[in-house]
């Protein structure tokens, strides 16, 4: 099998990254992933994992993780969603220590190659087959498969740890089945309401759905009252330690430099002094933080040979694509940032007017259909009265007519123009914002990930 035809095969079931959801209880099947894995002689089995789930930042969080853990010596398995370019960025094996200095010259160090996955899906191919037809769950998503897939890989790259980020929701989550050592829940905020619910306890309850086991720990965020409520119930539900920023851990800032951000952790596992991230934003330092206070937990309750020096230098060396990623062109600098809810487009604003201060911005904005997309507007309508709205090429991609009806609600009187491309997007930012301008590009995942690979 070739790397075409296993992208062929794995595009051939029903992927909810592109078509909405039918019903969530019904389309979520956690016995359908078990009786798979089941059939595989459960490969989540033999390696150790710590799951993360919330509403933003998690992939942050798995990848400051990842990267303490490979600081520490650890062989690591990473598994993130969605890719920005290729789907192998989904899976990722990382191992050695970073070079002196803290540069990470593959910003997807690590991710499966063509042949690899190639091969992978060529060998459980009958398997998924033979599956498919006796499942008395209905056959697998593209979601179960690949999470089933980046699991036999672990396995047989014997990976130390296994750092998962939840896709939806977190309770029926097709990476839910294993048992984690150590979970986080990262901000909750409002999103996929069709789908998780309309308040956010049912929201939180479906992402604390992730706690489970025999008195597992967990580090939560700061998260709002009625949030941290539904967290606290299920820990004392499930007699799990909970460890929460802003009480057991403070994640105190230090004044940022021109190359990143600098903080202090101090609390129930000791303090660590200026600690620094490359990753810009006021929300890095606290996904930061309690990736950090993860591995505190980690090293606390279990054999885990992690130092302090392991967290510093695994942070420093984090790199995560298209989360406030500067792009310095010849023309116009370019901030990519997959902001795709209210919550994380305010923290996008504020780390632009941060960063940014009285530069003139020319956003372009490409929101999925199932999206908060007047919420979104509301939040970035203050940045700048020039807009140019774009869809990505993705089924689930509102329509830029769709999104102009909720920017000219919050915004009456800004320049928006319509493309119906990323790219005819990007040429007509570059030819508004010149050489001094900041172009934004932002909304989606999958705008950001087209936007990067044009630039």
């Amino acid at each position: 099998m070739t790397y075409l035809e296993a992208i062929q095969y794995l595009d051939s079931f029903i992927n909810y990254e592109k078509t909405p959801l039918a019903s969530y209880k019904e389309s979520c099947k956690l016995e359908r992933i078990k009786g798979f894995l089941a059939a595989l002689r459960n490969p989540q089995e033999r390696f150790q994992s710590l799951h993360v789930a919330g509403t933003k930042g998690k992939g942050s969080v798995c990848a400051f993780l990842s990267y303490i853990l490979k600081e520490a010596g650890y062989k690591v398995g990473l598994f993130t969603s969605p890719h920005l370019s290729s789907v192998r960025e989904r899976i990722r094996v990382m191992r050695g220590r970073t070079q002196p200095g803290g540069i990470v010259a593959d910003v997807f160090e690590g991710m499966i190659t063509e042949r690899a996955l190639a091969d992978l899906v060529e060998r459980l191919k009958p398997g998924i087959e033979q599956y498919n037809r006796r499942s008395r769950h209905g056959p697998l998503s593209f979601f179960e498969v690949y999470t089933a897939l980046a699991f036999e890989y672990f396995k047989e790259q014997k990976v130390d740890y296994a750092v998962l980020e939840t896709g939806l929701g977190g309770r029926l989550d097709a990476t839910n089945v294993v048992q984690a050592l150590v979970c986080g829940i990262t901000p909750v905020s409002y999103d996929h309401t069709r789908t998780l619910g309309v308040t956010l306890t049912e929201i939180a309850g479906e992402k604390a759905g992730i706690i489970k086991g025999r008195r597992p720990l967990v580090v939560s965020a700061a998260q709002v009252k009625e949030v941290a409520a539904a967290i606290r119930g299920r820990c004392r539900q499930v007699h799990a330690r909970l460890y929460e920023l802003g009480k057991e851990v403070v994640c105190t800032p230090r004044p940022a430099g021109r190359d990143g951000q600098a903080f202090d952790i101090d609390g129930e596992f000791g303090g660590i002094s200026d600690l620094k991230i490359r990753l810009l934003g006021s929300h890095q330092l606290a996904n930061a933080a309690e990736a950090a206070s993860m591995a505190q937990v980690l090293r606390t309750f279990s054999r885990s040979a992690i130092s302090s020096e392991d967290i510093r230098r695994g942070l420093y060396a984090t790199v995560w694509p298209g989360r406030f990623e500067i792009v310095n062109t010849s023309a116009a600098t370019v901030v990519l940032d997959g902001a795709h809810n209210p919550a994380s487009a305010h923290a996008l604003k504020e780390a632009l007017r941060s960063r940014f201060p009285g530069n003139t911005v020319v956003l372009v904005l490409g929101v999925s259909s199932d999206k908060d997309i007047r919420g979104i507007c509301k939040e970035l309508s203050p940045l700048t009265d020039t807009v140019i709205l774009t869809r990505a090429n993705n089924p689930r991609a509102a329509t830029p007519q769709g999104i102009l009806c909720e920017m000219k609600r919050m915004a009456p009187r800004h320049n928006v123009s319509l493309t119906g491309c990323v790219k005819d997007a990007l040429a007509q930012a570059r030819e508004k914002a010149g050489e001094k301008g900041i172009i934004v590009i932002c909304g989606s995942l999958f705008v950001v990930g087209e936007a990067r690979e044009l630039l």
